[in-house]
């Protein structure tokens, strides 16, 4: 039986997530985000609360992730929380628990511009959209409704 454990992290990315590849070829991207939490006290004082997740994503949501995601970015990211164990240089036993990412989504929040990195014959392309672009919308000639 395979244990799954749903789970939706909404945050910031702590540092440049980190890509690499295994001896297979299978792309890993790691990152870290940070996810706050605001309540009131007892003395009705505003708080706030920060906690920090490891993320994993393979594969193609790596590369694709890879091409957009940088430091401060807010992502909301959905997966399998996952326990992890090895054996430290020291020969303690060390765990830690993971998302392993299904879906990333990035926060329209946290743009200011946005390079996509395409696959395709003969390297990558690059287009560039700047959604908070100073351009003048189009003027109506008449009231469309």
């Amino acid at each position: 039986m395979v244990a799954f454990s749903p789970a939706i992290i909404i945050g910031n990315l702590t540092a440049d997530p980190k890509l690499t590849y295994t001896d297979g070829g299978a792309a890993l991207l790691k990152f870290g985000i940070a996810s706050n939490h605001y309540y009131r006290d007892k003395d009705d004082e505003k708080q706030e609360k920060t906690s920090f997740f490891d993320v994993a994503a393979w594969r193609y949501l790596a590369e694709d992730s890879a091409s957009v995601l940088e430091k401060g970015v807010g992502v909301i990211v959905q997966g399998r929380l996952e326990q992890r164990t090895w054996e430290a240089d020291d020969g303690t036993k060390r765990s830690k628990v993971e998302l392993i990412a299904d879906h990333i989504g990035v926060l329209t929040r946290s743009i200011e511009d946005f390079t996509r990195k395409r696959r395709g014959e003969g390297g990558s392309q690059a287009s560039t959209a700047s959604p908070r672009a100073k351009q003048a919308e189009p003027a109506l000639e008449k009231d469309p409704f």
